[in-house]
């Protein structure tokens, strides 16, 4: 057991929620309940007038600005989503500033939503000043004519919107001295929040200071800043009083930027051996009110990764981002790489259809032992022998020409590339740990303390991670993009090998001599090479006559390097199956016309339970990386690699084409249409 994991376990975790201090102030948000509307008129409370900030968008999903459209922190003339903040409150109490909110009268003047992303490239602007819903494009590979190929397969595809929903919710207690401000965070990465505070207020890094308290869940959706931590550091600032904002559940599926939502129309050209000759396709992105997360860049980000692991010759991709009125898009566990396997590995499941061969044996016949580039820029590692032997580890049931399985294969491109920080210092007693990236649920002081511990040849008893700060290390990154094994082990070996040649400097290294001085080293660790690795999923599940599935099994065999967790590898390989499954069978963030959540609450938002949870089988190839430690990336894997094979597991028995996330049963109990 962590140490995390026994505070948590015991009671004794330190979450936002848990700072009170002693003239604390609360912060309640009043939030739009149009889609689309004109303010009239804001009367009562902390308004625009008060909070002249616009938002910054960084962290996983943007890198600085909102492109063409301002992102106001309190809404202006105008909203543009449910949920968007338009007004503020406090209180000396969270129930106290809860009434208040009552205080605040808004005169809207509602106008035409945009809810469809179809509709969204026809319709007028939604933002007044700009020519179109389109704010991001792109294309990758090369344009090429239709070959003349016997064996055309056409398809739409879908990923319906997902709302994040870790188990805490975002929030901030913000102090200000008079000179500083400290923020408080759940967040995947401190430096990411020192740099949206100061964009946003304008003020100098030495003005803010970030610490993350422990970080119940995030899967993306903590990794930048949100309007409601720039209201708090308002308040803060003004009244010279430590403000608290905690976000409840309505207010997170209202407001947090939420995954997926793409549109792709593939077309796939194969001889009749299934041997794919070209790929064209057509992305569209819905992309939310504005472009904070990382919609503008999806397109390409998507389309580079459409080709999957296969060795395709010819491949072209067009993709769009379009302004709807919805919370913005946001990086949801794997961002963007989910979506591009689900597509791809859509279509060779139908290319298999079509010539009426395994879907495996097609797979296989579209692998090459060598590593490669594709024609969109995704670098593939060897993958016919990978897949050779994810076939033999996840069993020869998945070749069965019918049943109830499903097997899917991917690349995984780690956002390893940025590299990471990280600190060791001795002192009082203790090797203190410090990483760009701090955990939020995935036990990184245990690889941590390993590798530490075998560099400097000390007791691992004696080694703690401490609480990510940005006073403590003021250069690294965050905990995203399955990154942090890979660069944060890196960096904590640099820098442990740093500290050892510092106790070098006097005779030969022996721990002893470490324990008796006093050193301090950093370091910023940025590995050269490609980091990309491969996996494969197989799902075996059970539909019934009422529309209903029941997974009975999910195999994993991924090349995750040199594993230094295998605990909390099959952890992440089970929270992730969890939510990939829950992405299939019920999580779905549904809008009306007007653009008016449908999911209201959390018994709307289809998260599975552990009841419904299957087996797990979790295997590993035996590679490394060229890191020191040899270690990949694997934490988004199963949300890449589970949701088109548990498609496909249950498409062998609805007997009709699959082409969208969530299955609705009405869908899987329909009739094949002529």
């Amino acid at each position: 057991m962590t140490d995390s994991m026994e505070r948590f376990l015991t009671g004794k975790g330190a979450f936002v929620a848990d700072l009170d201090f002693p003239d604390l102030i609360h912060l309640k948000i009043v939030r739009s309940v149009y889609a689309r509307a004109i303010v009239r008129s804001v009367k009562g409370g902390i308004t625009a007038k008060d909070v002249k900030a616009y938002m910054s968008a960084v962290g996983e999903g943007g890198a600085g600005g909102t492109g063409p459209v301002a992102y106001p922190v309190l809404a202006r003339d105008r909203v543009n989503y449910v949920g968007q903040p338009v007004a503020a409150v406090t209180g000396e109490t969270a129930a106290e500033a809860e009434d208040l909110l009552d205080s605040v009268t808004v005169d809207y003047e509602p106008l035409k939503a945009v809810a469809d992303p179809e509709a969204a490239l026809r319709a007028d602007p939604i933002h007044p000043g700009t020519k179109s819903n389109v704010f991001g494009e792109g294309q990758v590979g090369r344009r090429f004519e239709d070959p003349a190929s016997p064996v055309v397969v056409e398809e739409t595809l879908r990923n319906v919107r997902v709302v994040p929903n870790p188990l805490e919710p975002r929030g901030v207690v913000v102090r200000w001295d008079g000179r500083r401000l400290t923020v408080f965070a759940s967040t995947q990465s401190v430096p990411s929040f020192q740099e949206g505070f100061c964009e946003s207020l304008k003020l100098p890094k030495r003005a803010v200071r970030v610490i993350q308290m422990d970080t119940g869940g995030a899967f993306g959706s903590k990794g930048g800043i949100y309007p409601e931590y720039i209201v708090a550091a308002h308040v803060a600032m003004q009244r010279k009083r430590p403000v608290r904002w905690i976000e409840t559940r309505q207010e997170h599926l209202q407001a947090t930027e939420q995954g997926r939502g793409a549109r792709a129309r593939m077309r796939l050209f194969a001889d009749r051996e299934g041997h794919v000759l070209g790929l064209k396709g057509d992305l569209l992105i819905d992309g939310g009110a504005y472009s904070a997360g990382m919609a503008d860049w999806s397109p390409r980000w998507i389309g580079m990764q459409t080709t999957g692991p296969y060795h395709i010759p010819k491949a072209h991709v067009t993709g769009r981002a379009v302004y709807t009125n919805k919370v913005p898009l946001g990086p949801y566990r794997g961002a963007g790489r989910p979506e591009a396997a689900f597509f791809i590995e859509r279509m060779m499941d139908f290319l298999a259809d079509e010539i009426r061969v395994d879907p495996v044996e097609v797979r296989l016949r579209n692998a090459v032992d060598a590593a490669f580039k594709s024609p969109t820029g995704l670098q593939v590692p060897p993958f016919k022998s990978f897949l050779e032997d994810a076939i033999r580890e996840t069993g020869d049931r998945n070749r069965a020409p019918s049943g109830n399985v499903g097997f899917s294969a991917f690349v995984l491109v780690p956002a390893a590339n940025s590299g990471e920080g990280a600190r060791i210092a001795w002192r009082d007693g203790r090797i203190k740990v410090w990483l760009g990236g701090k955990p939020h649920g995935q036990g990184h002081e245990v690889f941590v303390r390993r590798l530490v511990s075998e560099e400097l040849d000390v007791d691992p008893s004696l080694i703690d991670l401490e609480p990510s700060d940005t006073d403590a290390l003021a250069k690294g990154v965050g905990s995203w993009g399955s990154r942090t094994a890979i660069v944060g082990g890196g960096a904590v070996i640099e820098a442990a090998r740093k500290l050892k040649a510092r106790v070098r400097q006097k005779g030969p290294y022996a721990a002893k001599k470490l324990l008796a001085g006093k050193y301090d080293v950093k370091v910023f660790y940025k590995p050269e090479g490609n980091f990309n690795s491969l996996g494969a999923n197989l799902v075996a599940a059970d539909l019934d006559e009422f529309g209903l599935v029941r997974v009975r099994d999910v195999v994993a065999y991924y090349d995750a390097g040199e594993v230094l967790n295998r605990p909390m590898l099959e952890s992440q390989v089970a929270g992730g199956s969890a939510q990939g499954m829950g992405q299939v069978l019920s999580e779905g963030a549904w809008y009306d016309e007007e653009g008016q959540p449908l999911v209201g609450t959390i018994g709307d938002a289809g998260l599975l339970s552990a009841t419904e949870m299957p087996t797990f089988v979790v295997k590993t190839a035996k590679t490394r990386s060229n890191t020191p430690h040899g270690a990949k990336g694997v934490g988004e894997s199963p949300a890449i690699g589970v949701p088109p094979a548990l498609v496909r597991a249950v498409e062998r028995q609805a007997g009709h084409r699959l082409t969208e996330t969530p299955l609705r049963p009405e869908v899987l109990v329909a009739p094949v249409k002529a």
